[in-house]
């Protein structure tokens, strides 16, 4: 670094004032001042990748042993040595360089083990008094052989004691880590990556230095960040690597996710480098309130050290979650831009370098330091052996060898006369004459010839690598290949060519006001189609296939639920998760249960949906008791309200819309009694109505099925029967299967016909439905179940059937 000096004015010109060109003073001074931060700040080697800061605490760390096996320390102390022997600035810079040391989100392969508070991409860190460190493992391979002449030292700021001007660095730092960094007239800012990807790369151009940049990219084909994410488009990547300077786009890593039953919602788990999701919280509240951000309805930090980061966005009904997310990656840090301007001194020159000039500049500086550390490793070796070889003379005759030392005057007679007698050399004869009685005692002429041996082995093998280039980058390369295995970790970031069409330009934002269809299982599961299509009829069977309750709406629309308790309860189709196209028997196990939309008292059982059309015959109801009652449309603007005036003791058991009132209105009994009548037979009635009679029941009977169901299709008639004294669902019983045509319509109001005949041991059915074909039925937790084929009305009671049947539906047409 070029210094500027100024010559003290003679004596007889002092107090006087001396005329100075200020632009030549200003023009010198900046200069001075822009070679500094350049050099002794802001801008990385190229060979260790540290900046000066950086170098110093590594190595003030390792100076005061503090090792990854030894205890922390107080991160005060290390500043404090650092700054008093070291780096002369101010404490306050010097920790920021220790704690982004020991940051995992900055850096690749962290150097410093922190303990304690280190901050986060949101908050600061503690003061120095509070934290504590040592060295990271990785830190180890950047200050090791320092001892062994492997690089220069120079002295420090004031003449007083000597640093290294850079460290040997096992493995390619300035890449792994990347760096930041902001100097005068230039800047410089690297990305991370791969410390196994990186090493392939430096071995491969050991081996074959005249490689091409593209035979790098196998190995390295991209940065690979801290915190993971993703990248989106690789040009920008590939310019830097070829030039030096590029520009990428990070993303962070997400996905639409059911986070209630009722709600849709975006998960983040990784968000771009140096990106906090304080940050992305901050900004995303701003963007809402000012109407610019919409579809968002909530926002939670679920962030722990368990499970890392997870941040969920709250999606409101009606909005597509997908379109959402764009919004977010447009709007918000969610997705970031990192321009890659690789400038790094070279020779102490900054320089702005490709992929392949970094790599060459650390594999050269490898190499050099793996020269100089055989050469050094050569000469203490035959030192070593040139010791042993004067002691092995030695020890022949250690009597006539103590016998002449104690005979001589001073010691320099006596090494003298060492090196006269038996032909020793100085550094021999002064090592013979330092050895202490006790040590002889371990000496043995075989032990000796042993070490001798070894020694030569050794020397031999260190003359072999500085004299075969070959050998001397084989060695290096072997040594990264060990670096690797010890500290490589997988890939965290995900490399993409491009983003893909955007959500927001195939989908719109808000869900639109399509028209599908809304279905309630037998298991009490709720969930709306993505098209208006009739759902099959055939198809493979599917868990959850029992579709008691289908409404054709819109995906804005309503409809309504009706109770045991006779109420109607207003939903929104919006609300309801929205299940894949059907390409057969429709599958309700991507459902919501209806007990998340629909709290109802104990003894309220859910019975079926029915539409709320402003016209339309309107919808049928049966009870228990035998009563009918046809509602009107008339349905009020409230959430819930009563459909029909129930007699104590008495419930609804069943529902049916009407499509034209040409339906055919069908009770079954517990005493296995069958009831239709056409639904012109039911006038109109208010809310306020309590029905009319609907089948005359039999002392201790009860109706157990109420439908509607047009004459015209081909309908079956299932009852299942079993013994009224069993609890519900222990005994499967009998099941028949009849069709409907076979049963004569009766009017309103009588008793029906016989439509099983119960066996020994049966006093009542358990179980019944009208419907239309293909039956869909369903056991217990929705697994599918195929019914028997029908028979005749007249052929008496059921087969036995081994399952129990939890509900039946028909498809929906």
């Amino acid at each position: 670094m070029a210094k500027r000096t100024s010559t003290p004015p003679p004596e007889d010109d002092l107090g006087k004032v001396v005329d100075i060109d200020v632009e030549e003073e200003m023009r010198s001074a900046f200069l001075e001042y822009s070679y500094s931060v350049i050099y002794s700040r802001a801008l990385p080697d190229a060979r260790d990748g540290l900046k000066p800061v950086q170098r110093r605490i590594l190595y003030g760390m390792s100076e005061l042993g503090l090792r990854p096996d030894r205890p922390h320390v107080k991160s005060s102390r290390v500043v404090g040595e650092v700054m008093g022997k070291y780096h002369p600035h101010g404490d306050q810079a010097i920790y920021d360089a220790l704690v982004r040391l020991a940051q995992p989100w900055t850096m690749r392969l962290p150097l410093v083990d922190g303990h304690g508070n280190f901050g986060s991409l949101d908050d600061g860190p503690a003061a120095s008094r509070y934290t504590e460190a040592r060295m990271a493992p990785a830190a180890l391979l950047m200050v090791t052989s320092l001892d062994e002449d492997t690089v220069d030292f120079v002295p420090n700021y004031d003449d007083s004691m000597t640093q290294p001007g850079v460290l040997p660095a096992a493995f390619p730092n300035l890449l792994v880590n990347g760096t930041s960094g902001i100097a005068v007239g230039m800047a410089t800012n690297m990305a991370p990556h791969n410390l196994v990807e990186v090493i392939g790369a430096a071995r491969h151009l050991l081996d074959h230095p005249d490689c091409s940049l593209d035979d790098l990219m196998k190995f390295v084909p991209g940065p690979d960040l801290p915190g993971g994410g993703r990248i989106i488009g690789l040009d920008g990547v590939r310019d830097a690597y070829l030039t030096g300077r590029g520009k990428f786009v990070t993303r962070a890593t997400a996905r639409v996710e059911k986070i209630t039953p009722r709600r849709m919602g975006i998960v983040v788990t990784e968000l771009p480098y140096l990106i906090g999701p304080e940050k992305v919280i901050e900004r995303v509240k701003v963007l809402v309130q000012s109407k610019k951000l919409q579809g968002i309805s909530d926002v939670k930090d679920l962030t722990d050290r368990k499970n890392g980061l997870r941040l969920v966005f709250e999606v409101k009904n009606g909005f597509n979650p997908d379109a959402v997310l764009e919004q977010l990656y447009k709007h918000t840090p969610m997705e970031d831009s990192f321009g890659i301007n690789n400038v790094a001194l070279v020779d102490g020159q900054p320089q702005t370098l490709g992929l392949k000039d970094l790599l060459r500049t650390y594999v050269q500086f490898r190499t050099d330091v793996v020269r100089r550390r055989t050469e050094y490793r050569l000469g203490k070796r035959k030192d070593r052996l040139h010791l042993v070889e004067g002691l092995l003379v030695a020890i022949l005759d250690i009597d006539e060898v103590i016998q002449l030392i104690r005979a001589s005057d001073d010691a320099a007679t006596a090494k003298g006369r060492l090196i006269s007698v038996f032909d020793l050399s100085d550094a021999q004869a002064e090592y013979i004459l330092e050895l202490q009685l006790r040590r002889l005692t371990k000496f043995s002429r075989i032990e000796l010839e042993a070490e001798r041996d070894e020694l030569q082995r050794l020397i031999e093998e260190l003359e072999a690598i500085l004299g075969d280039e070959k050998l001397l980058r084989r060695t290096v390369s072997g040594e990264l290949a060990d670096v690797a295995k010890a500290h490589g970790t997988p890939r965290r970031t995900v490399l993409l060519e491009s983003a893909g069409t955007p959500a927001t330009q195939t989908t719109p934002l808000e869900v639109a006001d399509d028209p599908c269809w809304v279905l309630l299982s037998s298991t009490g599961l709720l969930a709306r189609t993505s098209d208006a299509e009739p759902v099959p009829a055939d198809g493979p069977r599917a868990k959850h296939d029992a579709v008691v309750g289908a409404v054709k709406t819109t995906a804005r629309g309503e409809f309504a639920l009706v109770t045991s308790r006779g109420r109607m309860i207003r939903m929104s189709a919006l609300e309801l998760p929205a299940l894949p196209p059907l390409g057969g028997a429709p599958s309700l196990s991507g459902g919501a249960p209806l007990a998340v939309y629909v709290d109802l008292p104990r003894g309220e059982e859910p019975l079926t949906i029915v539409p709320l059309d402003a016209e339309g015959p309107g919808v049928a109801l049966g009870t228990a008791q035998g009563v009918v009652k046809r509602v009107t449309t008339d349905h009020p603007a409230r959430s819930d309200w009563e459909a029909i005036s129930l007699r104590d003791g008495d419930s609804v058991v069943g529902a049916a819309a009407l499509r034209d009132g040409a339906e055919d209105l069908v009770f079954v009994t517990s005493d296995a009694q069958l009831l239709r009548f056409p639904a012109s037979a039911v006038r109109p009635q208010g809310r306020a109505a309590g029905g009319m009679a609907g089948i005359r029941l039999s002392p201790r009977a009860s109706a157990v099925f109420f439908g509607a169901v047009d004459p015209a299709a081909e309908n079956v008639v299932v009852t299942s029967s079993g013994s009224s004294d069993a609890l519900p669902g222990t005994q499967p019983g009998s099941l028949k299967v009849a069709p409907y045509a076979e049963y004569p319509a009766k009017g309103r109001g009588t008793g029906g016909v016989r439509a099983h005949r119960f066996l020994r041991g049966e006093d009542a059915l358990v179980l019944a439905w009208v419907g239309a074909l293909p039956a869909r039925a369903s056991g217990a937790g929705g697994v599918a179940l195929e019914l028997p084929e029908p028979t005749g009305r007249r052929d008496g009671s059921g087969t036995a059937y081994p399952a129990v049947v939890a509900g039946i539906g028909a498809p929906v047409r």
